[in-house]
């Protein structure tokens, strides 16, 4: 089994690079100085030179507000590059696990969206990951398509480093308290994607840590763990406007794990502990 993992310069990638190599897993990872998704012939070499049997495929356009005014350019990567990369796997015969987001949902309702529930993303961003989705089940047959929510892990530009400085400051922090979702640590994820790649119950699945909890609730666990004193002042959405508009429920039923055969992943709380005990996840004073 050789492995290439796209966007390995990212929280998700590198931890999913650390995995495999821990598990002796051959693998390449790759950014985008290794080559451009974007470009067709230029990612068919990529997979060609390597020959993976599978593609972990990480990269993104994950500024969310930002695609909001850059549609070209966030299209290019998650639709079009995905689009690329599965047409190289297709090639080369290998599987794609190609990760997507809650946010090719509506946030309607309370109840958790089921890996077959429609979609109808509210952003650019949801948009373009739904037409990747769209093109990994047309181009192939031999695919996995995770969705995730809230990722937060080791030394990436998240909302848990954002709260860790905001914390080490002290005083009062506006987080918005009524998005609902589940927290997602990368390094569990990684070990879910792992299992993954030996598996032919292939489709679409929900990975995230166990539990729901506002964003606010998160951002309070984060400061209660790291031993900060400030306090969470929670907001409504309209409060604190964004260029993208969030879905308020990004609950995501993991009911396809259990029938896929797969572990669900630790409570977001016990991911938190283990995350929050990492070296480099301390802010810069």
């Amino acid at each position: 089994m050789k492995v290439l993992v796209t966007g390995a310069t990212g929280q998700l990638g590198r931890d999913m690079v650390r995995r495999l190599r821990l598990k002796k897993i051959p693998c390449l990872g790759a950014g985008s100085e290794t080559f451009d998704l974007k470009d067709r012939e230029e990612t068919f070499s990529a997979v060609r030179a390597y020959r993976p049997d599978a593609v972990i495929h990480c990269a993104a356009y994950t500024a969310v507000d930002k695609a909001e005014e850059d549609r070209e350019l966030c299209r290019a990567v998650n639709a079009d590059g995905t689009r690329n990369v599965a047409m190289a796997c297709r090639e080369a015969g290998a599987k794609l696990l190609y990760l997507s987001t809650d946010y090719v949902f509506g946030g309607d309702g309370e109840d958790p969206y089921e890996a077959d529930s429609p979609r109808r993303p509210l952003n650019q961003y949801g948009l373009t990951k739904a037409l990747g989705e769209d093109a990994v089940r047309e181009i192939l047959d031999r695919y996995f398509i995770i969705r995730t929510s809230w990722l937060f892990g080791k030394g990436g530009n998240n909302f848990l480093e954002t709260i860790l400085w905001l914390g080490s400051r002290g005083g009062q922090i506006p987080v918005v308290s009524e998005q609902i979702g589940s927290p997602t640590y990368t390094a569990d994820l990684a070990e879910l994607l792992a299992a993954m790649l030996f598996s032919d119950r292939h489709g679409i699945y929900h990975a995230a840590n166990e539990g729901f909890c506002s964003r606010a609730e998160f951002a309070r666990e984060i400061l209660r763990q790291a031993g900060f004193s400030a306090d969470v002042r929670p907001i409504a959405s309209d409060e604190y406007p964004t260029l993208a508009k969030r879905p308020l429920n990004s609950r995501l039923s993991k009911a396809s794990l259990d029938t896929g055969g797969f572990s669900r992943l630790p409570p977001w709380q016990d991911a938190l502990a283990r995350c929050l005990a990492a070296d480099d996840i301390r802010p810069s004073l």
